[in-house]
């Protein structure tokens, strides 16, 4: 059932991973609380400026959230109000700070925490719950398998220029090792962890067209990972699928489903 809009209570978070500042805001949807909990994974910035009238994540948290769920977004390092330089393992322990923070909030049913990830915050995501039973449903969209053009490019330098250009990478002297740094892209390979989540369920959900993570690494991922376990791919979609409806309209029936079987 959806509920009332104007009910929903929002709380900023701010937690201290390794000295850096991880900001975020929970989105409540009413004053009778426990609720089922989505944490909401963002991907990798690519510095694009934001297009016209798009309500970014707190709009999609929204829409999540008037469906009865509390809804988490916040900015890993290295991104948005959050402090930091992007780092994929660093990203790892911001999410298990994240989790750690909401599995004991009064207002979160701690049996039922999803992650809906988004690309980079899709392979982080499998990565985290693969070791963190706390998690109890994982939904991935346009997800890598792994990093590899980024590893085989051979070219940190050039990454690390673009990231230092968008504001990703804030400081002078980060990173102080660029082979450690490339070592985050390497470790955070979702197609060696995803088989950790059964029998948690897992949804895939993948663009048919997109230009940046084809649909071969969903493909792996599916085959990789034990039940259950669904595969959507979505026609006439790319790597951008936050604002495509149908991915909306998957994860609530998806999520749905299995809260309801356990009732």
């Amino acid at each position: 059932m959806i509920q009332d809009h104007f009910s929903i209570i929002k709380k900023d978070i701010s937690l201290d991973v390794d000295g850096i500042a991880i900001n975020g805001q929970l989105f409540v949807p009413g004053q009778d609380p426990p609720y089922p909990t989505v944490c909401i994974c963002h991907g990798i910035p690519a510095g694009n400026p934001p297009e016209p009238n798009d309500g970014g994540y707190p709009l999609l948290a929204e829409k999540i959230c008037c469906h009865g769920f509390n809804v988490l977004i916040f900015n890993f390092r290295g991104t948005g109000i959050s402090g930091g330089n992007i780092d994929l393992l660093g990203w790892t322990k911001d999410l298990e700070a994240v989790i750690g923070h909401i599995h004991g909030l009064q207002e979160v049913n701690s049996s039922h925490i999803a992650l809906l990830g988004f690309s980079g915050g899709a392979a982080v995501s499998i990565c985290v719950a693969a070791g963190d039973n706390r998690i109890s449903h994982v939904a991935a969209c346009a997800c890598p398998a792994e990093f590899y053009r980024l590893i085989e490019a051979g070219d940190a330098a050039t990454w690390i220029d673009h990231f230092r250009k968008i504001g990703a990478i804030r400081d002078d002297n980060f990173p102080l090792s660029t082979e450690e740094w490339l070592d985050g892209f390497r470790l955070v390979s979702p197609v060696d962890y995803v088989s950790q989540l059964a029998p948690r369920p897992l949804l895939l959900i993948h663009g048919e067209d997109d230009e940046t993570v084809s649909i071969s690494h969903a493909r792996r991922l599916y085959e990789k990972a034990g039940e259950p376990k669904q595969l959507v791919v979505l026609d006439i979609a790319g790597h951008k699928l936050r604002r495509d409806q149908r991915v909306l309209t998957a994860f609530i029936e998806w999520f749905k489903s299995y809260l309801q079987a356990n009732t």
